[in-house]
C-alpha cells in the first residue's frame, strides 16, 4: 500500500509527488480498493478478530432460560446509557458512514440535508413517540395498535408491513456489503461479493439466533464505539490539516471542487429541474418520517424497564446522531478539500469511496483498515438488528397473535422466532445474492418510504386519536404498503433511465424515483377516511385505557388475542 507523498512534505531522494494541475489543489492517492493485493491480510485478520471477540460476547451473554421476552427485548432490562448508545448503532448505517461524506464531497451544501434528516427524525421519536410507545406496546408495533384495536386484524397488517420494510431493507445492506468488502479484502473474480454476502449473512444469523437482543446490543455497542472513535479521528485528523479553522476547511473545499463558491449554495445537486426538486424532497422526507416507523428502532424502545427510560434512550441516541453527522461533515469536506473532487470520484462517480479515500492519505494502511473494519461490523450490526426485528413480527404478530389468537405456548413461539431468524436470514441473503452488480440504491429509499407511509400513519393515529379504527389502521398499513411499492414499480428508479435496475426496458409513468410525497401523505389520508367511514366500530376500542398508560406512562403489557 503506497500513501500519497504530499509536496511539502517530500525528501531529498525520494520521487516528488505526481504534479497536479494548477487551482485544482487535488494530491495523487492511491485507490483503496486497488489496495488489496498488499493491503487485505491486516483487513482480513482484524475483521476476524472483531468477528471472534462479538460471537464469543454474543455466547457469554446468553441465559441459560430464554423467553420470548428476553429474546425480543432482553426483557425490558437494558439501562437508558446503553439501549441508547445501541440505538445509534441500530440507525447508523454503512450509508452514513461512507455515502452521506461521499455526497458532501462532490455536493457541498445539497448534502447537508442528509446529514441533519437522522437529527430531525430522533426529536420526533422523542417528542411523539418513545414513551407513547413504550407505555401501549409490548414487542411490536402490532402490539401497541392492539391495545384499543383488534389484535389479530391488526396484528396481521403491522406484521407484514414490518417483514416487507425489514427484507428490502436487508437486501440493500447486503448488497452494498458485498460491493465494499470483496475488493477490499482481496477477493477477486465473479463469486468474490457472493462469498462476502453469504459470509455476512451466515454471522447475521449467528448472533441472532444465539442471543436475540442481547446478543445484538453487543453488537450494536462495539459497532458505536468503533464508529465514534474512528469517525472522531478521521475529523480530528481533517481539522489537524486545515489548522483547525472551520472557515478554512469549507474555503478550501469551495476552491477544489471545482464549483468555487456555488458549492456552498444549494442547487449542485438538483439544479433547478422541478422533477428533481420534488425527488429530493420526497426522499428527504421519507427519512426523516421513515426513521420514526422503522421496526427495529420502534422495537428497541421497549428494551428498557419505563417509558422515561425509553425517552433516556431516545435521547442518548439523539445527542450520539449528532455528535457522528458533525464527523461526518468534516470528513466529507476534508476529503474534497485536501483531496480533490477529481481523486474522489475517479473510483466511485457517488463518492462511495471518499471516506477511504481519505483515510488512506491521512493515516495511511492503519487507518485505512481500521475505517474499513468500522464499515464491516456497521453493516453487521444494522443487519442483525433488522433481522431480529423481522423475526419478531413474524412469531408474534403473525404467528402467536395472528395465527394462534395468543394462545400459543412461549416454547412455540420461541422456536418460531428462531425459525424465522434463519428462514429471513437466508431469504435475504439469497436475493442479495440474486442483486449483486445491479443499480439497487433505491431500495434504502423505499424502506423507509414504506415505513413512512404504513407503519407511521397508524401508530401516531392509534397514539394519539379517539377515532381511529380497526379498518382505519388496515387502510392505512396496506394502502401505504402498496402505494409505495406500487410507485416504485412505475417511477425511473425501475425502468426508464439508464441508472434504473432495468435499464432496458421502459414502463415509468411515475416521474419521480422516491414515493414517499405522494405515499405519505396518501397513507395519513386512507387511515383517517377508513376510519370516518367505520360506522360500527366509531371511536375505535378503548381509546381511554391508551390515554392512560400515555400519561402515566404505565408499562404494557399482553393483550388479548380475539378477532
Amino acid at each position: 500500500m503506497v500513501r500519497p507523498v504530499r509536496p511539502d512534505r517530500a525528501r531529498p531522494g525520494r520521487r516528488p509527488a505526481a504534479r497536479r494541475p494548477p487551482g485544482t489543489g487535488e494530491h495523487p492517492v492511491t485507490d483503496p480498493l486497488d489496495l488489496a493485493a498488499s493491503g487485505s491480510f491486516p483487513v482480513l485478520t482484524v475483521f476476524a478478530t472483531f468477528v471472534s471477540c462479538a460471537l464469543f460476547l454474543a455466547i457469554w451473554v446468553t441465559t441459560d432460560r430464554v423467553t420470548p421476552g428476553d429474546f425480543y427485548v432482553s426483557d425490558g432490562r437494558l439501562t437508558p446509557a446503553k439501549n441508547g448508545i445501541a440505538l445509534f448503532g441500530d440507525y447508523m448505517s454503512a450509508a452514513t458512514l461512507l455515502g452521506t461524506p461521499g455526497l458532501v464531497a462532490l455536493t457541498g451544501y445539497d448534502g447537508l440535508p442528509y446529514l441533519l434528516g437522522p437529527i430531525v427524525a430522533w426529536i420526533l421519536i422523542a417528542l411523539l413517540i418513545a414513551e407513547p410507545f413504550h407505555s401501549t406496546g409490548r414487542f411490536t408495533i402490532g402490539d401497541s395498535l392492539a391495545r384499543r384495536l383488534r389484535p389479530r386484524r391488526v396484528h396481521r397488517a403491522a406484521g407484514a408491513a414490518t417483514v416487507t420494510v425489514c427484507l428490502v431493507y436487508l437486501v440493500a445492506q447486503l448488497v452494498g456489503a458485498g460491493a465494499l468488502a470483496a475488493p477490499i479484502l482481496g477477493l477477486s473474480g465473479p463469486g468474490a461479493q457472493q462469498i462476502v454476502v453469504a459470509v455476512l449473512g451466515l454471522l447475521m444469523v449467528t448472533y441472532v439466533v444465539i442471543g436475540g437482543m442481547r446478543a445484538t446490543t453487543v453488537v450494536q455497542l462495539v459497532k458505536a464505539v468503533l464508529l465514534l472513535g474512528g469517525g472522531g479521528l478521521l475529523a480530528l485528523l481533517v481539522m489537524a490539516e486545515v489548522g483547525w479553522s472551520p472557515s478554512g476547511l469549507l474555503r478550501r473545499a469551495a476552491q477544489h471542487s471545482g464549483l468555487g463558491a456555488d458549492f456552498l449554495a444549494p442547487g449542485v445537486r438538483y439544479g433547478d429541474n422541478g422533477v428533481s426538486k420534488l425527488d429530493a424532497l420526497s426522499l428527504q422526507l421519507a427519512v426523516v418520517l421513515g426513521a420514526a416507523g422503522l421496526p427495529h428502532l420502534l422495537m428497541r424502545l421497549g428494551a428498557v424497564p419505563t417509558a422515561r427510560a425509553a425517552r433516556g434512550s431516545v435521547q442518548w441516541a439523539t445527542l450520539l446522531t449528532c455528535a457522528f453527522c458533525l464527523m461526518a461533515g468534516l470528513i466529507g469536506f476534508g476529503a474534497v478539500a485536501l483531496l480533490g473532487r477529481n481523486a474522489v470520484t475517479a473510483d466511485s462517480a457517488s463518492g462511495n469511496s471518499a471516506t477511504l479515500l481519505l483515510a488512506e492519505f491521512l493515516g495511511g494502511p492503519f487507518l485505512l483498515t481500521l475505517i474499513t473494519c468500522v464499515a464491516f461490523t456497521t453493516i453487521l450490526a444494522v443487519v442483525a438488528g433488522v433481522v431480529l426485528a423481522a423475526a419478531t413480527a413474524v412469531a408474534h404478530d403473525l404467528y402467536q397473535v395472528g395465527l394462534r389468537g395468543g394462545k400459543a405456548s412461549e416454547k412455540s413461539e420461541l422456536l418460531v422466532a428462531r425459525t424465522a431468524v434463519v428462514l429471513i436470514g437466508l431469504a435475504a441473503t439469497g436475493l442479495s445474492l440474486f442483486a449483486q452488480g445491479l443499480n439497487i440504491t433505491f431500495l434504502v429509499g423505499l424502506a423507509f418510504a414504506i415505513a413512512a407511509s404504513a407503519i407511521l400513519p397508524a401508530l401516531l393515529y392509534g397514539l394519539y386519536w379517539k377515532g381511529f379504527t380497526t379498518k382505519g389502521a388496515l387502510c392505512s398499513i396496506y394502502g401505504g404498503l402498496g402505494s409505495s411499492v406500487l410507485l416504485v414499480v412505475f417511477s425511473p428508479a425501475l425502468s426508464g433511465a439508464p441508472s434504473s435496475l432495468l435499464p432496458d426496458a421502459d414502463f415509468a409513468v411515475f416521474p419521480i424515483s422516491n414515493p414517499g410525497v405522494i405515499s405519505i401523505p396518501l397513507g395519513f389520508l386512507l387511515g383517517w377516511l377508513g376510519s370516518v367511514l367505520d360506522a360500527r366500530e366509531r371511536g375505535g376500542a378503548d381509546f381511554t385505557e391508551a390515554e392512560v398508560r400515555i400519561l402515566t406512562g404505565a408499562g404494557a403489557g399482553p393483550v388479548d388475542g380475539g378477532a
